[in-house]
């Protein structure tokens, strides 16, 4: 029986002073069978099994320090092997069952290839082949959880046996982590449902949100400023967490690194971090943040679609589908939510305390920048300067114009504006001085922009059936087949409706060959009234 208490790692831990130990008495000729029965009964053994642990020491000396390990030649993965692993992406069985056949054929036996097997160049020739389970058992020792894993479903499950330290201890406001996650839920902006977005940075020491923005649809680098904006304020409601970070990490993104926001970065001293793509553990604490999010926020809300629905043939929706939320309040509902999480919740690691407690308990200074020099940095500025003239400012191709422009018809300007809002802009003076605000001139009325959103809608849903119409030409159907038979077509067409088609194709082709200029047009009449130059190009291509 085990010794009581003891468990099975310890035990096989005192093996190998105790043959030790036994070899010693043999040694002195003090051995005897009541030393072995005792230390069997306080190893869990028979023994037989400690007599045989003496007879293998003794045999082999190097088997001493590791008793009872096997002494035989036991089956190891080759590499060989490893990269037929990889061919059947893991599936062991498959693999022993290819080694099989492959030792049968170099027998001679008449033998079955595997269906999708590898080449048999390929394969290593194994004699003998061991079983099936001595093989998965040296696929499992020899092999690591991760490489199992990653050889079955690619490198990101690999990735979930590694192990990650931990970053050192940081103050607040020394690292910031910024990420967009999406909503699976349907929301209701201007009559559109839409799955929002929400962009936000979250302290990586105390775990607070410090800002937070909602875009109804995909985000970009105004969803960016306008939530660094409300991270970096800490009057009002933004407030009392923020203040100037010291180090920002964000993945990948076009919009992250994109010219505005890396300016906005340099103004405020801010180092931007850029991590590899796909490496989510590296900005753990946004991550996590999207996943409580995710399970605490959205799963609650009307509409939650953790995976896309089926589609169905009939839709009732106000039967079985609850009215979406609309767009403003969905961000009272998220705005809630980060105001619960930075002053109700604790996280863990955070000794039980909430974020903001957190936050309030670190006394490292805070550097905090003016609302108005704030302003402008969340602009984009084009560079050049421009002209009033009596139509207000002109910009890419459009008026805009303020009440403030009177009587200032001349003066020269510069246009800042916030990305993608392009009704309405921000004029300074080439010095930096804010002017005013300009608005659109002539801008559509609401009725139009209906029209216009109508008219686009159908225009794309007539391109959508063209070209669903065309795939449907051109797709090739074949029929099914039981034995091994040649690939047979389908669709029989007519000689005449082949020869319509191509004759349509070949017309349209020439269209496009066309060169009307290829041919110059005659000379006026003389009777017409043409100017000068026209009658004299005229009179020398006569005389030509």
């Amino acid at each position: 029986m085990p010794a009581p208490g003891l468990p099975g790692p310890a035990l096989e831990a005192l093996r190998a002073p105790a043959v030790q130990q036994l070899l010693h008495l043999r040694a002195q000729r003090r051995l005897s069978r009541g030393h072995v029965r005792l230390a069997g009964e306080c190893l869990g053994v028979s023994e037989r099994t400690v007599w045989r642990w003496l007879a293998q020491a003794e045999s082999q000396p190097r088997t001493a320090d590791r008793p009872g390990a096997r002494t035989a030649h036991r089956f190891e993965v080759t590499p060989q092997v490893r990269v037929l692993l990889a061919y059947w992406r893991g599936n062991a069985s498959a693999v022993h069952r290819q080694l099989v056949v492959r030792a049968r054929a170099a027998a001679g036996e008449q033998t079955t290839e595997v269906p999708g097997g590898a080449p048999v160049e390929g394969v290593p020739l194994l004699d003998p082949v061991p079983s099936l389970s001595t093989f998965l058992r040296a696929v499992r020792r020899d092999l690591s959880a991760g490489e199992r894993a990653g050889l079955a479903f690619g490198p990101d499950a690999a990735r979930g046996h590694d192990v990650f330290g931990r970053r050192p201890q940081v103050w607040r406001n020394h690292t910031w982590e910024a990420d967009h996650v999406q909503a699976p839920l349907p929301v209701d902006a201007d009559g559109e449902l839409v799955r929002p977005w929400v962009t936000w940075f979250v302290d990586v020491a105390t775990k607070t949100i410090t800002g937070t923005a909602v875009t109804p649809g995909y985000p970009s680098r105004a969803s960016i400023l306008a939530a660094l904006r409300a991270a970096v304020l800490r009057t009002g409601p933004y407030g009392p967490s923020g203040g100037i970070p010291e180090h920002v990490r964000v993945d990948r993104g076009r919009d992250f690194l994109s010219k505005t926001v890396l300016g906005a970065f340099g103004v405020l001293d801010a180092e931007c971090e850029d991590l590899p793509a796909y490496s989510p553990h590296l900005k753990g604490t946004v991550e996590n943040l999207n996943r409580c999010a995710d399970r605490m926020l959205f799963a609650v809300l009307p509409g939650y679609m953790p995976a896309p629905k089926p589609r169905r043939a009939k839709k009732n929706p106000g039967l079985d589908e609850p009215a979406p939320l609309t767009f403003a309040e969905f961000t009272a509902e998220v705005l809630q939510w980060t105001y619960w999480w930075n002053t109700e919740h604790r996280p863990s690691g955070l000794a039980g305390r909430t974020p903001l407690e957190a936050w309030q308990a670190d006394p490292t200074p805070l550097s905090d920048i003016p609302e108005a020099a704030l302003w402008g940095l969340m602009l984009e500025d084009d560079g050049r300067e421009r002209k009033l003239s009596s139509h207000g400012v002109r910009w890419r191709g459009r008026d805009y114009i303020g009440a403030w422009m009177t009587g200032q018809a001349g003066r020269r300007v510069r246009i800042r504006h916030m990305p993608h809002h392009d009704h309405e802009i921000e004029v300074c003076d080439p010095t930096g001085r804010h002017l005013g605000t300009a608005h659109l001139a002539d801008a559509a009325t609401p009725e139009q922009l209906d029209e216009l959103r109508r008219t686009r809608t159908a225009r794309a849903r007539r391109l959508r059936e063209e070209t669903k119409k065309a795939e449907a030409l051109r797709r090739q159907r074949f029929a099914p087949a039981t034995t091994p038979t040649p690939a047979q077509r389908l669709g029989a067409v007519t000689a005449a409706q082949a020869d319509q088609e191509i004759a349509a194709a070949s017309d349209s082709d020439m269209a496009s060959l066309a060169l009307p200029d290829l041919i110059p047009h005659a000379p006026p009449p003389d009777d017409w009234n043409t100017p000068d130059s026209l009658r004299r190009n005229a009179t020398r291509e006569e005389k030509r």
